[in-house]
C-alpha cells in the first residue's frame, strides 16, 4: 500500500522518465512539487526500489520505472491527457478524404496512428462473416492466365491471378462464373463458402467434364475474405525502440509482424474499451521490452474491430491512451458513414 507521496513520486518519474528518457533524482522531484526534504524523498524513492516499482541504475543515483511500476501507474495513477490540436486536426483531415473500400480505411487508419506517434501501429476491421457476395468475375490476363475479382456488399474486393487448368477452356470457365453467379450472387458469405462445397460442384458436374482447379480458386478467395486482416503501419518504427536490440531479435520481431496468424495472437479483444499489456503480458518474449495499448471499436450491425499501438514500456501512456480513444472513435465513426452510404445505394 504507497502513501499519497509515495505514489505522487511514482507518477511523476514515469511521466518525466517517459518525456525525457533520463533517470530521476530527489531533487528534480522536489522542483516539480514534491513537499518533502531530499533525505525524505529519497527514503520513499528505496521504499518504492524495494517495492519493485523502481530500479536504480548504474550511471546516476536517479531511479526509472520498472515493468512493475508502469503496471501500478496505468492501473492505478494513470489519467489520459487531451489529445492536442494539432494532433486532432491530422485525424480528421486523414479520414475526411474519400475512401473505395473498407480495407482502405482500416489501412489507412494504422498508417494514420503510426505517423502520429511514432510508433506501430495495429489495424483489425469489423468482422467479415455476415458480409453477402455481390459478384464473382474472372478477367483474362492472357491466354493462361486471368484475374479472378470477388466483391462483397460492405465494398470488400480480393482478387487473385490464377492460372487456368489446360482442361478448362476459357468459354467454359465464363460459363461457370454465370452460373456460380446465379446460384450465389446475394447470399451471405458463409452459405457461399458451404455451398460451393457441396452443391455447386454437383451442378457443375452435370455441365462440364472437369471443374479441376476452378473450386479450389474459389476456396482459397473466400478463404481470404474470411480471414481476418491485421494492418500494420511503422513496423520499422521498431528499429527506435530498443537502440541496443541486437539485429537478430530485431529481425525475429519483424518476422513475426510479418505473420498474420501470429498478430492475431498479439491483439486479444481488449476486456474493456482500452485495454494496456506490458512486457511479459503479451505473452512472447520478443516483446518483454514493450507494450501494446489497443482499443476496441463497435460498428452497429457490422462487428467490431481493434486498432492498437505497440510501442516501447517506456511509451508516454496517458498521452496514448487519450489519443488512442479519440482516434478508435473517430474511425468508428468513418466507417459508420462509409458502412450508411452503402446501404443508401443497394
Amino acid at each position: 500500500m504507497l502513501t499519497k507521496r509515495q505514489q505522487d513520486i511514482l507518477r511523476l518519474i514515469i511521466q518525466h522518465y517517459t518525456k525525457t528518457g533520463l533517470p530521476v533524482g530527489s531533487k528534480s522531484l522536489m522542483a516539480a512539487g514534491i513537499n518533502a526534504s531530499s533525505a525524505t524523498i529519497r527514503n520513499d524513492m528505496k521504499a518504492l526500489e524495494e517495492a519493485g516499482l523502481l530500479q536504480k541504475t548504474h550511471s546516476s543515483s536517479g531511479r526509472i520505472p520498472s515493468m512493475v511500476g508502469y503496471r501500478y501507474y496505468v492501473d492505478h495513477l494513470l489519467k489520459p491527457t487531451r489529445v492536442a490540436k494539432t494532433d486532432m486536426q491530422v485525424i480528421k483531415r486523414s479520414f475526411g478524404k474519400e475512401f473505395h473500400e473498407i480495407n482502405d480505411i482500416i489501412q489507412q487508419s494504422a498508417e494514420i496512428l503510426s505517423n502520429l506517434t511514432s510508433y506501430t501501429a495495429l489495424s483489425l476491421g469489423p468482422d467479415m462473416k455476415d458480409r453477402r457476395l455481390t459478384g464473382f468475375r474472372i478477367v483474362p490476363l492472357n491466354s493462361r492466365q486471368v484475374i479472378a475479382i470477388i466483391v462483397t456488399d460492405q465494398g470488400n474486393v480480393e482478387s487473385q491471378v490464377f492460372a487456368l487448368p489446360q482442361s478448362v477452356s476459357g468459354t467454359d470457365l465464363e460459363k461457370m462464373v454465370r452460373i456460380i453467379n446465379d446460384k450465389l450472387v446475394g447470399e451471405p458469405l458463409l452459405t457461399v463458402y458451404q455451398r460451393l462445397r457441396t452443391e455447386i460442384p454437383m451442378i457443375l458436374h452435370k455441365y462440364f467434364q472437369t471443374t479441376e482447379g476452378i473450386l479450389d480458386l474459389f476456396d482459397l478467395m473466400l478463404g481470404q475474405v474470411f480471414e481476418e486482416k491485421v494492418f500494420v503501419g511503422g513496423r520499422m518504427n521498431m528499429i527506435d525502440f530498443e537502440p541496443a536490440t541486437d539485429v537478430d531479435q530485431f529481425k525475429s520481431i519483424y518476422r513475426f509482424m510479418k505473420d498474420p496468424e501470429e498478430l492475431m495472437q498479439l491483439l486479444i479483444p481488449p476486456t474493456d474499451n482500452i485495454d494496456i499489456r506490458i512486457g511479459d503480458e503479451l505473452g512472447n518474449d520478443l516483446f518483454h521490452n514493450m507494450s501494446l495499448i489497443q482499443a476496441s471499436y463497435d460498428i452497429s450491425g457490422h462487428g467490431k474491430g481493434v486498432i492498437a499501438l505497440l510501442g516501447p514500456a517506456s511509451m508516454q501512456y496517458s498521452k496514448m491512451f487519450g489519443l488512442l480513444d479519440v482516434f478508435s472513435r473517430e474511425l468508428a465513426e468513418k466507417l459508420a458513414e462509409y458502412y450508411r452510404s452503402l446501404d443508401a445505394t443497394s
